[in-house]
């Protein structure tokens, strides 16, 4: 995924702000955590039992599918590839 501010997807898809920026936090995740797998040679299996996620939906999120995709299982999954993320805020333009 290039740089996109979550307010330019949004714009582009015509949704919500705040959908679209939801939207770019998870990709920007799920792609640490896809790097994370490779590195590591974690198993999909692995992160399902150390998340509790079962392992096909592990599999759907890292393949790309947003279905049922929750920031919730983003952050389990991101714990079970032993990675923190730190978030930043800062006020809008």
């Amino acid at each position: 995924m290039t740089n996109t501010s979550g307010h330019g997807l949004a714009r582009k898809l015509n949704i919500r702000p705040v959908r679209g920026i939801e939207a770019v936090i998870k990709a920007q995740l799920i792609r640490a955590i896809v790097e994370a797998v490779k590195e590591r040679s974690f198993t999909h299996a692995q992160l399902a039992q150390k998340s509790g996620i079962p392992r096909s939906a592990v599999t759907g999120i890292l393949s790309g599918s947003m279905q049922r995709v929750t920031l919730d299982r983003v952050l389990r999954l991101l714990e079970a590839a032993e990675l923190t993320a730190e978030v930043r805020v800062r006020r809008a333009a």
